[in-house]
């Protein structure tokens, strides 16, 4: 069983060098955050943002505001710093414990999830946070298999494994209308909207 604490305390120590080690296709997020419904006017939550990575992509997709939320306060305090614009919120916390007082079009887990301690709470939780006719996504910018070997090491006590694509489509078909399912030697991504009003 992951604990939260052994996350935090994991991120932190990363933290200062995390944008360094920062490995991305462009190409890739492009296809993620057009999964993602990520457009113009848009409202979006990034779960597990550390120090922001996505946020210029959401910004130059004319987002029309951006809260990121990390449980790692130095990943968070490195996001703020990084992020000053007015329609930019980084929150330090747990997104399953935070009390939101807004629902969101867009809401994204990029390269976090396997260190969720409970995969369907946690998209449960994130559908409640959707605005009706918003996009759930959870991605990776590599394959599974190359996100499970990276986790193997040093980081195994803080991960889950990356579950199969069809296995998290089956969780989100509980609650949303999936419209993406990839998991190839380049990502892996689900995507789902909320159609209903629940």
């Amino acid at each position: 069983m992951i604990e939260t604490k052994e996350v935090i305390e994991f991120f932190d120590r990363l933290a200062p060098g995390w944008d360094a080690e920062m490995i991305r296709s462009d190409e890739i997020i492009g296809i993620i955050l057009d999964h993602a419904g990520v457009t113009e006017g848009k409202d979006i939550l990034d779960v597990a943002c550390g120090t922001g990575v996505l946020i210029p992509d959401y910004l130059k997709r004319h987002a029309a505001s951006v809260t990121g939320i990390d449980i790692s306060p130095k990943m968070a305090e490195i996001a703020k710093e990084k992020f000053p614009q007015e329609r930019v919120t980084i929150l330090c916390g747990d997104v399953e414990a935070t009390a939101f007082d807004r629902q969101f079009d867009c809401v994204v887990v990029y390269n976090a999830f396997p260190h969720f301690p409970d995969p369907e709470r946690l998209i449960r939780t994130l559908t409640g946070l959707l605005k009706p006719g918003g996009t759930l996504t959870v991605a990776h910018g590599m394959s599974r298999e190359k996100i499970d070997a990276h986790h193997h090491g040093t980081a195994s006590h803080v991960s889950n494994g990356l579950m199969p694509a069809d296995d998290l489509a089956a969780i989100f078909g509980k609650y949303l209308s999936v419209h993406t399912v990839i998991s190839d030697e380049r990502m892996y991504q689900v995507a789902g909207k909320k159609t209903k009003t629940a």
